[in-house]
């Protein structure tokens, strides 16, 4: 382990450690369910439980963040520091005190989700249950190749569809099958990590889904990813309209979803150009660049949802 030059405050080390630059992955669902269940929903919008959720996502992603670099740690995986590591690597904490401070969070966000859960009802349980399980054994399940679908439904699905709870205290498979496109992208984060650690990873006899496609799969699987989640977008507003009437098609509005191909595009040349790469860090952080694009699109679908509402009101 490799202690970086200058040591900046204790706050800025806890903040480091939680990792904020992942956290999009987690809030955008969170966002774009609550803008879903006023738009589409009907509901008003209660500015209050928002926030609180948005800070129980904030939180309870934070804490799962510092645990799995608890354990890459201590499993020997994460021992150089990259421009994303985490305050443990970069030896501005240790790992007991990372996993103390996991555990406290944990516990805050537990506490949090409670009371939304008395606000909202037993529902929100079960969606916070499973996502709470997801978070906590993320690690065990990361390195028996299911980290993929842990975080598809705990940064994506059961975020925008506990969002949706709050707001409507009703159940709707709406927000889980909207955010869909947004969650293949969180899943696309954390295969740029596993993809670019696969070598790592096997010497440490960890099996994750990048190690078993192999480097050529693995390019696939990303690209598969990232143009099948725009893919999405048009067929939930079109396959609706033209065979399914019954199901709530996706507003046209989403189309803004094409501002987001450039970057689309960029993200692919860095994945093909992996072995020879413009920048030498190209496709080391393109977990990274990854994680804002992601955001991008995420803002993007959250504005389409409030174009629509605009468009209603004219």
């Amino acid at each position: 382990m490799k202690e970086l030059k200058g040591q900046p405050s204790l706050l800025k080390k806890w903040v480091i450690a939680a990792r904020p630059w992942a956290l999009p992955a987690s809030t955008m669902p969170v966002i774009f369910g609550t803008s879903l269940a006023v738009v589409i929903g009907g509901v008003h919008l209660r500015p209050f439980w928002f926030l609180l959720a948005l800070l129980a996502m904030i939180i309870l992603h934070s804490a799962a963040n510092m645990l799995s670099d608890v354990f890459d740690f201590r499993r020997g995986l994460d021992r150089e520091v990259t421009p994303v590591s985490g305050a443990i690597v970069r030896a501005w904490l240790s790992d007991k005190a990372v996993a103390a401070g996991a555990a406290v969070l944990f516990m805050v966000g537990i506490g949090i989700g409670l009371v939304l859960v008395a606000w909202t009802g037993w529902v929100l349980l079960i969606i916070g249950g499973v996502g709470m399980v997801i978070g906590v054994f993320y690690t065990a399940l990361k390195y028996h190749a299911l980290g993929d679908l842990a975080v598809f439904l705990d940064f994506g699905l059961l975020g925008s569809l506990g969002a949706w709870v709050v707001q409507t205290r009703t159940f709707s498979w709406i927000p889980a099958l909207w955010t869909v496109p947004m969650a293949m992208l969180v899943i696309a984060i954390l295969h740029a990590n596993n993809w670019r650690d696969t070598v790592s990873d096997a010497e440490h006899r960890v099996k994750t889904f990048a190690s078993i496609l192999g480097d050529r799969g693995s390019l696939a699987y990303y690209g598969f990813l990232l143009f099948g989640s725009l893919a999405i977008i048009f067929g939930l507003m079109l396959i609706p309209r033209l065979f399914s009437p019954a199901l709530i098609p996706m507003p046209f509005t989403f189309a803004i979803i094409l501002l987001a191909l450039p970057r689309t595009l960029h993200l692919w040349g860095r994945a093909l150009r992996r072995h020879a790469p413009r920048q030498p860090l190209d496709f080391i952080i393109l977990d990274g660049a990854t994680a804002q694009y992601n955001l991008v699109f995420g803002l993007l679908c959250t504005a389409a949802i409030w174009l629509q509402f605009i468009l209603k009101m004219m």
